[in-house]
């Protein structure tokens, strides 16, 4: 079996939190719950209704990820970012885990920015 983490190009950040996504933001809006993100793409789970997006499917996101800069992590940056359906997996019966790879890529890697943030918080306390 093949080892996945190899094949990406960064590390994601495990990070739970809203997004929202629709095909236009004009009409209906959904929301999921963040599972990872990189600077290419996102995880996110939401429900098995008729919202849920479908495999090649284009979407806009909006969702926040900690800002690395603050050493508050209630401190968030904000991203809307437009991209393609990869996967759609089904967790449970009422559940879909929907991977998205984004037409333009974040303009940072949000778990090294995350990581950063870590030793940053930890020297400030010494």
């Amino acid at each position: 079996m093949e080892n996945n983490k190899n094949n990406r190009l960064e590390e994601r950040l495990r990070y739970q939190w809203p997004v929202l996504f629709a095909e236009n933001f004009a009409e209906s809006v959904s929301e999921g719950i963040m599972v990872d993100v990189s600077s290419g793409g996102i995880a996110f789970l939401c429900r098995a209704d008729d919202n849920c997006p479908l495999l090649g499917q284009k979407l806009a996101m909006r969702f926040s990820i900690p800002r690395s800069e603050e050493s508050n992590m209630s401190d968030m940056t904000s991203f809307t970012r437009t991209g393609c359906v990869l996967r759609v997996v089904s967790v449970n019966a009422s559940l879909r885990r929907i991977a998205i790879q984004f037409d333009e890529p974040l303009t940072l890697k949000p778990c090294e920015q995350a990581n950063l943030e870590l030793v940053q918080n930890h020297f400030k306390k010494i």
